[in-house]
């Protein structure tokens, strides 16, 4: 069976979905992929602010590509607001390796534009990407708190890529973890 689906020509079709959260969204895209002999590759899903918000990759067969696309389109019946990208397996990007940021600093206006104005500055993808507001744990004030996984292009070090982001602000607190390999396969290893 698993010699049979590698002989299978598929392509990747990513889906954005949006919609008041309910028991069985997931259940509802799932079954429609399933259909379409679809495979659920990867996804990021939330509840936020009580709408359901999804990111999912599916591998399709080539021939049921547009026929899956248009299914999950007509899911708008079912109340759901839906994006949907069909693409091709894609040139491997450069050589990059993978960086984990994680960042805390005073809620303000401004925080993700000024950080990923940056990060797009020195040529770095931003992979993921997480954000919350939390309490302070003596003061209660809002803590704006970032954690992400960014491709970074090998010609930028380490030291540089540093610098740039400490720059943003000095009531900010950063930290890394910076991947030795190209493409982020290894293991981190931690630098303050």
């Amino acid at each position: 069976d698993s010699d049979r689906r590698a002989r299978i020509v598929s392509k990747p079709l990513v889906l954005t979905v949006i919609g008041a959260d309910q028991p069985g969204i997931v259940n509802l895209l799932s079954d429609v992929a399933q259909r379409y002999g679809a495979n659920w590759a990867d996804s990021r899903m939330a509840s936020l602010a009580g709408q359901f918000a999804g990111i999912v990759h599916f591998e399709v067969p080539d021939q049921n590509a547009e026929a899956l696309a248009n299914a999950l389109r007509a899911l708008v019946s079912s109340g759901l607001h839906v994006a949907i990208a069909i693409g091709d397996s894609g040139a491997a990007p450069g050589a990059q390796r993978i960086v984990r940021l994680e960042l805390t600093g005073n809620d303000r206006p401004g925080i993700v534009r000024d950080l990923s104005g940056r990060l797009a500055g020195c040529g770095v993808s931003i992979e993921e990407l997480y954000t919350e507001v939390v309490s302070a744990a003596m003061s209660a004030d809002p803590l704006f708190r970032v954690k992400a996984r960014l491709a970074v292009p090998e010609a930028l070090s380490d030291a540089e890529l540093k610098r740039e982001l400490e720059s943003l602000a000095t009531e900010m607190m950063v930290d890394f973890e910076f991947d030795r390999r190209a493409g982020g396969a290894a293991p981190a290893a931690r630098q303050a």
